[in-house]
């Protein structure tokens, strides 16, 4: 799978989720929203000359993943601070990464969009 087709599957996975939109962040790199709150993030110059994504993760979610697999996973310097990257250079695990996005969801998205989700 090549870099273009993992953000093709991710873009089709964050706007699955109710009231996500594409925009671009600040840098005019692919970015998915719900309403005025960032849910995911393409990035092709942190780390520099690698094309990730970032995303909102529970609280000690980022430590354990980047310590278990640094070829994996980063700490992003943007975002905030539970904020966890994902590098789409290397094989993907696509229901990591669907799990992953869903939690960032549930962080971020009011209750109502999240009762929403579980209903489906």
């Amino acid at each position: 799978m090549t870099e273009d087709d993992a953000e093709d599957r991710l873009r089709a996975l964050c706007l699955s989720l109710p009231e996500v939109v594409e925009g671009t962040n600040h840098h005019g790199e692919p970015a998915w929203r719900i309403r005025r709150r960032t849910l995911v993030q393409i990035s092709e110059r942190h780390p520099a000359g690698r094309r990730s994504f970032w995303v909102p993760a529970p609280a000690g979610a980022k430590e354990a993943m980047t310590a278990a697999e640094p070829d994996r996973f980063f700490a992003p310097p943007y975002g905030g601070r539970d904020w966890v990257g994902v590098y789409l250079d290397v094989p993907v695990d696509w229901a990591e990464v669907r799990e992953l996005v869903v939690d960032g969801y549930r962080l971020i998205a009011p209750r109502k969009l999240v009762a929403e989700l579980e209903e489906e």
